[in-house]
């Protein structure tokens, strides 16, 4: 089937009988034959030295990593740390791999040098049957691919498209400011679809409560937004401008905002935003060669730390708790970030001395990007574009300076697939 619509400028093709996506195989048992553009993986591990790194992206759940290189994509567990499975092409890389959890649906994107897939074309992948099961074309540029187990977002300069999963009927149109790092954000619990995107003015998010028909604009800085991340629910909003000195925390639901943090004081460029699954800590990484950690003051109501939040009990919580009552969603900072010693000046002085500093850090090459995410039990995982795997532990009572555990070159790793 292909569909053509000149008013979304783009061109859909799908195969029969796309599958739900949830009940699907996941990636630790891949199906190994490749067919199409894919090459089977050669019996020998030869990693060729001109297989430059194109992108390395999370899965929805931090658990895997995929890697677009200029000879294909791998996909990584984390932990353990182990190369899943691999995929070598004739005709070029992928710049953007885009993973559904840990099942067998990938959205690939080509390079500029890829004959086959170019740069405008999003491929919907199933790696158990290995052929392509959807195809987009744009007439522009693909920024970005983000998945739902319902949902396929295509991310463009200046637009966003929603699609359904199951049958790639488009949704939703979203008209954004020029956004070339290709800035969109899901949630992931099935209960809650919400979206933050950038909206038409600088320094602004738009969120979308798809389930409530609810659209929320947040005023999130003066400057441009440069990064910014939801929890698994959507009901918080981390962000980051190019300044890069503060990152702030924001209630989706009325955009209350319930804290700030400050990185540094000099300009930064931010690469990565990433809340621990319990909403206690957040981890910040930049071009200044430093993972930070913060610790959050934010309340999940209703919840301890070792369960998921319950997302219909949070949207009632965060609509009964507006921006007239916070009190039940923020804590107290007893043990949390350093705050500045002339905070009790906080109504004469700017805002920079009253926002909280990192309360753990490790130190990274500098001007290389890495992307950062929580691991289990007080652990950080980061990746970096030149082709490393770190992982640090920190101490959730002292801070200070992370622990590093492990490290891999995982271009070079040789715990091939089996």
């Amino acid at each position: 089937m292909t569909v053509t619509s000149s008013h979304m400028s783009s061109t859909v093709s799908t195969s029969r009988g796309i599958v739900p996506p949830a009940k699907l195989g996941t990636c630790d048992t891949p199906n190994t034959g490749a067919s199409g553009s894919f090459s089977q993986p050669e019996p020998e591990f030869n990693d060729s030295d001109d297989n430059e790194l194109l992108s390395v992206s999370w899965n929805q759940d931090y658990g895997c990593f995929a890697a677009g290189t200029s000879q294909g994509f791998r996909i990584y567990n984390c932990d353990p740390f182990k190369e899943t499975f691999r995929r070598d092409l004739k005709s070029g890389g992928f710049k953007i791999v885009e993973m559904l959890f840990r099942c067998n649906i990938l959205a690939l994107v080509g390079s500029g040098a890829n004959s086959q897939y170019p740069p405008n074309k999003v491929m919907i992948w199933d790696d158990h049957q290995s052929r392509c099961i959807g195809e987009f074309a744009f007439r522009s540029e693909v920024r970005a691919v983000k998945l739902r187990r319902d949902r396929i977002v295509v991310v463009l300069e200046h637009k966003i498209y929603v699609y359904n999963f199951m049958d790639l009927k488009l949704l939703h149109q979203i008209e954004t400011l020029a956004n070339p790092r290709g800035l969109c954000c899901l949630s992931h619990h099935s209960n809650t679809f919400v979206l933050a995107c950038q909206g038409l003015q600088r320094g602004q998010v738009r969120i979308e409560h798809f389930g409530l028909n609810m659209t929320k604009l947040i005023h999130a800085h003066d400057s441009n937004i440069a990064c910014f991340t939801l929890t698994m629910d959507g009901l918080l909003l981390a962000t980051a401008s190019t300044k890069g000195t503060l990152v702030r925390i924001f209630n989706t639901m009325d955009g209350t905002r319930l804290q700030e943090v400050r990185r540094g004081g000099n300009r930064a460029e931010i690469y990565s935003i990433a809340l621990s699954p319990n909403v206690q800590w957040l981890a910040v990484s930049s071009d200044k060669g430093t993972v930070h950690i913060f610790s959050l003051r934010v309340r999940v109501v209703g919840e301890d730390s070792s369960t998921q939040s319950n997302a219909a009990q949070g949207l009632a919580l965060f609509q009964q708790n507006s921006s007239t009552s916070l009190d039940a969603l923020i804590s107290s900072s007893t043990g949390a970030n350093p705050g500045s010693s002339l905070s009790f000046m906080r109504g004469v002085l700017p805002k920079y001395f009253s926002s909280e500093w990192s309360f753990a850090q490790f130190h990274l090459p500098e001007d290389t990007q890495f992307i950062a995410a929580f691991g289990s039990q007080n652990t950080i995982i980061i990746v970096g574009m030149d082709g490393s795997f770190y992982r640090c532990s920190f101490d959730p009572v002292q801070g200070g300076e992370m622990l590093q555990q492990e490290y891999v070159r995982f271009l070079k790793t040789e715990s091939r697939p089996r």
